[in-house]
C-alpha cells in the first residue's frame, strides 16, 4: 500500500493554512450522511441587528486606526526630515543592535553555568524588593521617584539646566 504525503498551503483572510493530507491507491470508504434540515433555534431579528451593528463598529474602528497610523507616519517623516545629522542616527542604531546582540551572548553564557542563573534570580528579586520598599511603598518616596524621572527626562531631552 503506497501512501504519499502532500502539503498544500492556502491563505485565507491573512492566515496561512498548511493542511497535510495523504493520498493512497485505494479509495476511501464512502459514508452516507443523512440530510437533515438545519434548525436555527434562538435566533431572532434583534440578534441579527446587534451583529450587523458590530460589523459597523468594527469597520469604523479600522478606519480610525488607519488614520492614526497615517498621522504617526506623517509625524515620523516630519521628524526625520528635521534631523540634520542622519548618519549619527544610523550609527547609534547600529551600536544599539550590536549592544543587544552582545548582551544576549553574555546572558546565554551566564545561563550555561550551573547555579549562576539561580543566584542572579535571587539578586534580581532582592533588588526588586529593595526598589519597592525604597520608592513605591510610601507616598513621599513615590514623589521623589517621579521627580527623579522628570529630571532624567530633561537631561535626555536636553531641556534641563
Amino acid at each position: 500500500m503506497a501512501v504519499t504525503a502532500c502539503t498544500a498551503t492556502a491563505v485565507l483572510g491573512g492566515v496561512r493554512l498548511s493542511p497535510v493530507f495523504s493520498v493512497s491507491r485505494y479509495p476511501s470508504p464512502s459514508f452516507v450522511v443523512p440530510r437533515r434540515p438545519i434548525a436555527f433555534s434562538g435566533v431572532n431579528l434583534s440578534d441579527a441587528r446587534r451583529f450587523s451593528s458590530l460589523k459597523i463598529r468594527a469597520s469604523s474602528d479600522e478606519s480610525s486606526s488607519s488614520i492614526q497610523g497615517d498621522e504617526l507616519l506623517g509625524d515620523l517623516k516630519q521628524k526625520w526630515d528635521s534631523l540634520e545629522n542622519k548618519s549619527a542616527v544610523f550609527i547609534y542604531g547600529g551600536g544599539a543592535i550590536v549592544a543587544i546582540w552582545l548582551s544576549s551572548i553574555v546572558v546565554g553564557a551566564i545561563n550555561s553555568v550551573p547555579l549562576l542563573p539561580k543566584i542572579m534570580e535571587l539578586v534580581g528579586l532582592g533588588y526588586t524588593g529593595w526598589f519597592v520598599y525604597r520608592y513605591l511603598l510610601f507616598k513621599s518616596s513615590r514623589k521623589e521617584l517621579a521627580d527623579d524621572i522628570e529630571d532624567l527626562k530633561k537631561k535626555i531631552a536636553g531641556t534641563g539646566e
